[in-house]
């Protein structure tokens, strides 16, 4: 059973917990952490979710995502779900998001990194990952056009490939 802190709009936790599948309140709001994983030829680790995983079941996602749990910060979230669903450890105490997206339940905070993987070595998480594979910003474009991958904005898409090796919003630091 998991349980979730609860937040208000100013992403301020409230003291409240819910579980997992509840309803939230009306302006009460949860943390979701996503990991994009790229290689050093610029594609992105994606994964495929169970068959029968509710919500998206069949379809290609990104490197890891999840929801925090009760006590979790963003980062250690964002480490733990790339743990969880693909035996990656890294550690993500010095790290900060680098885009945060709002939803009408909550906030996501995107994560993302450059490491080369050996997909031989990740370890899937049986309950929620069948496969893994490295993908251009282009055949998750494809992707998503075709109905495979979790219908994503191909703008977010391109966000998360622009902001692989960055941090900010400018391409030059201010001067």
């Amino acid at each position: 059973m998991e349980f979730w802190d609860i937040y208000d709009v100013n992403r301020i936790k409230t003291g409240n917990i819910i579980k997992r599948g509840d309803n939230l309140d009306k302006n009460a709001y949860h943390l979701v952490v996503a990991v994009c994983v790229f290689n050093s030829d610029g594609e992105m680790l994606i994964q495929q979710r169970q068959h029968d995983k509710i919500g998206w079941p069949n379809k290609w996602d990104i490197t890891a995502a999840g929801s925090a749990t009760e006590g979790e910060h963003s980062s250690l979230a964002a480490g733990r779900e790339l743990f969880e669903e693909i035996g990656l450890d890294i550690d993500f105490t010095d790290k900060r998001p680098v885009l945060t997206v709002n939803f009408s339940r909550g906030f996501s905070d995107y994560y993302c990194m450059e490491k080369d993987v050996a997909l031989d070595d990740l370890v899937l998480q049986e309950e929620e990952v069948q496969d893994v594979r490295w993908a251009t910003r282009e055949t998750i474009h494809k992707m998503i056009e075709n109905g495979e991958f979790i219908p994503y904005y191909k703008s977010l898409i391109d966000a998360l490939f622009e902001m692989k090796n960055a941090s900010g919003s400018f391409t030059k630091d201010y001067k």
